[in-house]
């Protein structure tokens, strides 16, 4: 259920020296128009962690764009980045490594070490390079975002927002789609050791291709995550999960309700064409009170507390929801299915009904769903409303 979703985490310690206090923060936006379709203390500030190498990314592949940076370019391992702490690659002060192998080892084992490597040289030092990141983020108007370090780790004055860090993923996949792929990389090898992504949505989310975890203990868990549907892609963040499992479930469950609402909506605007066609067909029995195709999607819509007995609810004591009114059988068992998955917890045992519309012009089907008691039916419309979803509730005989 979305409304179990939004319940406030319980929030790691804080370290003494940090100012910042860490909160639950999430937000899904639609990368292509930036539209919100939900968001959570979205610009609260917060201790971004490793989802800070999302930035360190971006002026690298700004860079290699420019011509001042190449792929197969060695760079110079120094006494600073080979000292930082895990996660690293353990490089040696005075190696070289390749700058496609740092990349990728930012992406999949999240390498501290690589992270001062590719500053150091793109920046001259890390707290120059943190300049440039900062700056860089104005210019994407990340208004919430300060960087103090390229890595993420631990820092009072490095902070961001959820919404800042969907800007830069949004900013990352249009702006530097030649490099995009590079986060959807599974395995990383180097100097005979084999890194898996941390990103586990990759493999958990359908159509997830990217981009980023980051953990520090002020933070929580956090992530920042690109999936693609039917055309459509999603840009999710969630910010301070007690764990790493339990951030990737809000994860897939704030972009699952995300898609289920676009569906939704998609659904209602074919509906409302079909509708809109109808009853520019309809003849003088219109008018003496046959109700039209549309007349009861505009109910649908406006009733969003009343209740109305059906033929199924006529039973005492049974109650029950409609999802919508469908010119087909086919897409109402759509819209069945929908909200079944969206609200599985009270609907995985409901009994579902097809309930015929009698008076209209052409085929209408309600799609219902009965054998709830009075709260279930409740807070099963409050849950699917909060989707995106339509809901009606059907109410027993008293």
């Amino acid at each position: 259920m979305v409304a179990a979703l939004l319940l406030v985490l319980v929030l790691l310690p804080l370290g003494a020296s940090q100012q910042a206090e860490a909160r639950v923060a999430s937000i899904v936006i639609e990368a292509k128009s930036g539209r919100v379709l939900h968001a959570l203390n979205a610009d609260t500030r917060n201790y971004p962690a490793s989802l800070t190498k999302m930035m360190t990314l971006y002026l690298v592949f700004d860079a290699l764009e420019e011509g001042s940076l190449s792929l197969d370019e060695k760079l110079p391992v120094s006494k600073r980045a080979a000292g930082m702490s895990p996660s690293k690659l353990g490089l040696q002060p005075g190696k070289t490594i390749r700058t496609e192998d740092a990349i990728l080892s930012l992406i999949t084992k999240s390498a501290n070490d690589a992270a001062v490597v590719l500053a150091e040289h793109i920046g001259g030092t890390e707290i120059e390079f943190a300049r440039l990141m900062t700056a860089k983020a104005a210019t994407l108007n990340m208004n919430n975002t300060t960087f103090r370090n390229a890595s993420g780790l631990p820092n009072k004055g490095q902070l961001s927002s959820a919404r800042d860090m969907a800007t830069l993923s949004q900013a990352l996949f249009f702006n530097h789609s030649k490099y995009y792929a590079y986060f959807n990389t599974q395995n990383f090898s180097y100097g005979g050791r084999k890194y898996t992504n941390h990103n586990r949505l990759l493999k958990k989310l359908s159509g997830t291709d990217g981009i980023k975890t980051g953990y520090i203990r002020a933070s929580g868990f956090n992530v920042a995550a690109s999936t693609k549907r039917n055309g459509i892609r999603l840009i999710t963040v969630v910010f301070g999960g007690q764990t790493g499992a339990q951030r990737d479930y809000r994860a897939v469950k704030l972009t699952e309700a995300a898609f289920a609402k676009l569906a939704s909506e998609q659904a209602e605007k074919k509906l409302l064409a079909e509708a809109s066609t109808v009853e520019e067909n309809t003849n003088a029995k219109e008018a003496g009170g046959v109700r039209s195709a549309l007349s009861l999607v505009q109910e649908a819509r406006a009733s969003q507390v009343r209740e109305v007995v059906s033929t199924e609810s006529k039973r005492k004591g049974l109650w029950g929801i409609q999802v919508g009114a469908f010119s087909s059988d086919e897409r109402a068992q759509a819209a069945l299915a929908l909200a079944r998955n969206a609200v599985a917890e009270t609907l995985a045992t409901a009994r579902s009904v097809l309930e015929p519309v009698p008076g209209t012009v052409g085929p209408l089907q309600r799609a219902q769903f009965h054998g709830l008691s009075k709260s279930g039916a409740y807070n099963t419309c409050a849950a699917l409303r909060k989707t995106g979803l339509d809901c009606l509730i059907l109410a027993g005989t008293p």
